[in-house]
């Protein structure tokens, strides 16, 4: 009986300017979405939102910011798609579905990704 080796798929195997070309337009979308934010909060009436609403969708907006920018900043370092806790590489497939990851799955259970 022979077993077959499971390769694991890492950012090596999946070019990585796919991964920053995503990064880079949920850049520009969530600093687009904050400006939008700003402008409603100005506006009499707050253009439809009230005050509390618009405060915690411009937190997440200021938030996914940070996360890109970390993850952008990482990708120039050299140390992106690799976990900050255990150093292992993060598995592709986390990365595609969360581009900003900082921890694998297997840290991730302590962090807030």
């Amino acid at each position: 009986m022979t077993i077959a080796a499971h390769k694991t798929e890492t950012i090596a195997d999946e070019p990585q300017e796919l991964l920053r070309r995503m990064l880079e337009e949920k850049f520009v979308a969530q600093t687009n979405r904050l400006t939008e934010l700003t402008i409603r909060g100005r506006l009499p009436g707050h253009g439809g939102y009230d005050s509390h609403t618009l405060d915690i969708l411009s937190v997440a907006a200021r938030q996914a910011i940070a996360d890109t920018a970390h993850a952008l900043r990482r990708m120039s370092e050299g140390t992106y798609g690799l976990c900050e806790d255990c150093q292992r590489p993060i598995p592709l497939g986390r990365l595609r579905a969360v581009p900003h990851a900082r921890y694998c799955t297997r840290c991730c259970r302590h962090c807030p990704d």
